[in-house]
This record gives structure tokens, C-alpha cells and sequence, in this order.
């Protein structure tokens, strides 16, 4: 089989237009909502008649109307028909009315990053709020994000481009079909034919891609693995434990089944390793046979991450990535996925259920702290880090989420790996019968940052701590077409193994 049957139709690699960003959450939602209120008004019904029509409850269509909630296709064809509508009509990306448009700004711009990370409390638009108190609020938050983007440097550029990364991710449900059949393609060429994908089928897999596979004790210290295209060698640290060698080997081998080139900027350096990871992810729980397993459980109403961790041998963490790779396209369910330091410092993020992370005026989660009461939180404080940890946490903005979350090992120090679901969802799922509950105020100080105040006036003016302040911190992003790695070292290092 050649690479060209084998490389996907590189939806991924698709550049994103600053011209046309992502909108922000519930962009699309609040103008079906505006549109749904306006036609409920001219046909004359309250929302209780409306609702009664559709066989809803009014509450749920209070949150469909205020961009809260966006109705499935069943639902959207119940309104539509309720009331004496086309579903496109529906469906029109145009606001009903000046004033409509005018609140969907303000609301956009409040449910957006930059508001967020001010830790104000939105205003509830309603009609008694006049236009001007309206253009007042949208034109001050537009100032204050234009202050935000003067401010931006290229650290900062290097995490717009994450934000805007996860944005298309979300958008499919961090789901990509390209990716599917090229791993698809990669089992399929070594004849795999079923249950965990074990290493010799890896290693015919590169077989089959025309390199052989070479473990060294000397790797560059900057490297995870090296290719030589020149000789057709991928070279890996002997200090792999062998069990753990498959997903390296993948991620190696990715850069030759997607044709990548030298990464001209970030943004392509971020989008290679997106690519990697979930090509790995992709061949080691193959499609089929992990969404056969998780349709099973989710009938059963007893899906795991332990469950499908053992079922294909692989390590929690990648359990988890792949459980969020299908859980939307094929299950039908919304996630959240979070690894988080020990330290509360937030590491890896994806959402689609409408969760809030912490983030950054840029919308950046990576480097945020956790609130102390959510799960990937209150993990850490369990004596029994063998078992799941199941939380319920009910947020201030956002109603309640359930989460399940182990504490792994790292180099780094411990951190937790998280998996979540909206309350309404955690009946498909193991472990919803807990009873450990919490509240999050975040991103309220006073929710699990701020001292007590009997705590503040004792210590605040005899306090003087040294930050352990990250050497990352005041760092520039690393220069070089790869960033972080050391080229001098590289090129030796497969100079001397030449021989």
C-alpha cells in the first residue's frame, strides 16, 4: 500500500483565518434563541404554551431562548412546526432585529475569555436594559480586548494559536474522519484482526512504511525520537519500557503517513502534534472495536476509562483522549477532558459540554489553576489513588457536572487525568451513584483562593513568601523550525549512527 492511500485528506491541517475566528461560545445558539423568542412573541404564545407544544418544560425552553442550551435536529423540527416555521428559518445566522443583534453582542462578548478572566458576574439583558447601557457594555469590553491584543507577545501569539486550534477541534467534536481512515488504512495493511494492538504490529506497521526501528541509549536529550528519512531508521530511547513503545513508535511514524513538512511556523508545529497524538490514539484503539465496546457500556449505562484503558492495553491517559475522540460523533455525548498538575497548574483541556475552564484573556486554558473544589482537584487529597474518584460539582455558572479522575505519575510529580460529563449525561456512565459533591464559585476569588479574613488580618503584613517562580515564566517561546529541540545535537546524534 502506498503513503498516498494511507495520508488522510488533511482536514486538520487546513489554516484558520484570522479573518473569520471562531465564535464564542453560544454564538450560534444565542442567535437561534433570539430568533425562537421573536417568532413565539408574533405568534402570540407564552412560553408555557410554546413549551406545552414542543412537550417540553418551560425552563427548557427559557435556556433554548437565552442561548444556554442548542436543540438537537428532533427538537429544532418540534419548534419549527410549533411555530408555522421552516427548520432553515429557523437555522438563519441573521438576528430578528436591531435590538436582538445588540444583545447576542453583549452576551457573546460576556460568555467570551477576555470578560471571563476579569472575574465580573454578567448582567442579565432583559427588556428593561436600554440600548445605550447595551452599547455602553459592548464598547468598554471591546476596548478592554483591544488593550488585551496590543499587549499580546509572541508568547502570546504561540497560545492564540493553541486557542484557535482547540476551537476547530471542538468544532468536530474532536473528531477528525481523515485521521480515522488513515490509521483505518495503517491496521488494515499489516492485517490486524482484532483485540489489542501489540507491539510486533507496530513494528510491521513501520515495516510497512519502509523504516526499521532502532532503540539507542544516546538520544538527543531534547527529542522524543528521531527519524532518518535517509536511511529508513526511527530511532527511540532503550529506556522505553516495551509495553510503551507503541505509542512513541506512532507518533514517530506520523510526520512520514501525513507527509509533513518542516513546520513554517506554531501554528503547524501545534497542528503535527495534534496530528501524531491522535493518529497514535486512532491505531491503538481502533475505531470500530472501541466504539463496539463503549456502545455496549453506554447501553449497559456503565461506560469506564478503565474499562477501555484495559480492553486495548494502553495507559488511562490515552484512554481518555480517544474516549473524547468519539465520544461526541459516535456516542452522542458532550465531554470534558482535563490533565491537571498536582500543583493545580491546568496542563492539557477540551471541552464541547459548555463547562468553563479557567483561562486566560486569550482564551488560553494551558498554565490556568484549577479551582480547588473540581474533581482533578480534589483527586489529589484521596488516600486511594488506585480506585476512580467520582465527584459531582456544581458551578456557579454552567449547573452541575460529574466527573471520574485517577492520579498518575510523572517525571513532573503526580497529576490527575480527568473525564466529565453535564449532570443530565452522567446516567451512560459508572460511578454516578456517588455521594461526593461539591461547589465552585470560580472565577470568584473567594471561592477557594482568597484567605479567610481572620487568616488576612493575622499574616497579610508579616508575610513576605519568594514565589518559586517557573524558569518557563520569563522565557521567550523556543526559537528553530522545531521548537525546543537542539538541531547541533540532532544532526550529530544521526551523524554518529550513520556509521
Amino acid at each position: 500500500m502506498t503513503l498516498e492511500a494511507i495520508a488522510p485528506d488533511r482536514a486538520l491541517s487546513a489554516p484558520i483565518s484570522a479573518a473569520d475566528p471562531e465564535p464564542e461560545d453560544g454564538g450560534d445558539a444565542l442567535t437561534l434563541g433570539r430568533r425562537v423568542r421573536a417568532l413565539r412573541i408574533r405568534q402570540g404564545l407564552t412560553l408555557e404554551q410554546l413549551a406545552q407544544a414542543v412537550d417540553r418544560a418551560p425552563s427548557q425552553l427559557s435556556a433554548i431562548e437565552n442561548g444556554k442550551r442548542e436543540p438537537r435536529l428532533p427538537m429544532l423540527r418540534s419548534l419549527a412546526a410549533a411555530l408555522a416555521v421552516s427548520v432553515d428559518e429557523l437555522l438563519l445566522d441573521e438576528a430578528p432585529s436591531e435590538r436582538a443583534a445588540l444583545e447576542i453582542a453583549v452576551e457573546r462578548a460576556q460568555r467570551g475569555s477576555v470578560f471571563r478572566s476579569l472575574g465580573l458576574h454578567p448582567i442579565r439583558v432583559s427588556k428593561a436594559t436600554s440600548d445605550e447601557t447595551l452599547r455602553a457594555i459592548l464598547g468598554l469590553h471591546q476596548e478592554v480586548e483591544r488593550l488585551h491584543r496590543e499587549r499580546a507577545a509572541t508568547p502570546e501569539e504561540a497560545r492564540r494559536t493553541n486557542t484557535e486550534l482547540r476551537a476547530e477541534m471542538r468544532k468536530g467534536g474532536n473528531y477528525f474522519s481523515d485521521l480515522e481512515r488513515a490509521a483505518t488504512g495503517l491496521l488494515d495493511s499489516v492485517g490486524y484482526a482484532g483485540g489489542p494492538v501489540s507491539q510486533q504490529t507496530v513494528s510491521n506497521i513501520a515495516e510497512k512504511l519502509g523504516f526499521s526501528l532502532h532503540y539507542v541509549s544516546d538520544m538527543p536529550h531534547s527529542t522524543r525520537s528521531v527519524i532518518d528519512r535517509r536511511n529508513g531508521r526511527v530511532y527511540l530511547s532503550s529506556g522505553l519500557p516495551s509495553r510503551d513503545a507503541r505509542a512513541p513508535i506512532l507518533r514517530a511514524l506520523a510526520s512520514v503517513v501525513f507527509n509533513h513538512e518542516e513546520p513554517r511556523n506554531y501554528g503547524d508545529f501545534l497542528r503535527q502534534r495534534v496530528e501524531a497524538n491522535y493518529l497514535a490514539g486512532a491505531v491503538l484503539l481502533p475505531e470500530e472495536a472501541a466504539v463496539t465496546l463503549l456502545a455496549e457500556a453506554k447501553r449497559q449505562r456503565q461506560i469506564s476509562m478503565e474499562d477501555l484503558r484495559d480492553a486495548f492495553a494502553v495507559s488511562y491517559e490515552m484512554a481518555a483522549h480517544r474516549f473524547t475522540n468519539l465520544a461526541t460523533e459516535r456516542l452522542g455525548l458532550e465531554v470534558h477532558f482535563m490533565k491537571a498538575h498536582e500543583s493545580g497548574t491546568l496542563i492539557k483541556a477540551y471541552e464541547n459540554d459548555g463547562v468553563r475552564f479557567p483561562s486566560d484573556a486569550l482564551g488560553n486554558f494551558e498554565g490556568a489553576s484549577v479551582c480547588r473544589n473540581w474533581t482533578a482537584r480534589t483527586v489529589f487529597g484521596q488516600p486511594d489513588h488506585f480506585n476512580p474518584w467520582y465527584q459531582y460539582t456544581d458551578m456557579s455558572a454552567g449547573g452541575t457536572y460529574w466527573c471520574t479522575s485517577r492520579v498518575e505519575r510523572a517525571k513532573e510529580g503526580l497529576y490527575s487525568v480527568s473525564v466529565g460529563v453535564r449532570f443530565e449525561d452522567v446516567k451512560w456512565f459508572r460511578g454516578r451513584e456517588t455521594r461526593h459533591r461539591s461547589k465552585s464559585f470560580c472565577p470568584d476569588d473567594r471561592c477557594c483562593r482568597r484567605a479567610s479574613s481572620e487568616l488576612t488580618t493575622k499574616w497579610e503584613a508579616a508575610a513576605w513568601p519568594e514565589a518559586a517562580t517557573p524558569t518557563s515564566l520569563l522565557a521567550a517561546l523556543p526559537t528553530g523550525t522545531f521548537p525546543g529541540v537542539d538541531s547541533q545535537e540532532v544532526y550529530a546524534f544521526l551523524e554518529s549512527h550513520e556509521q
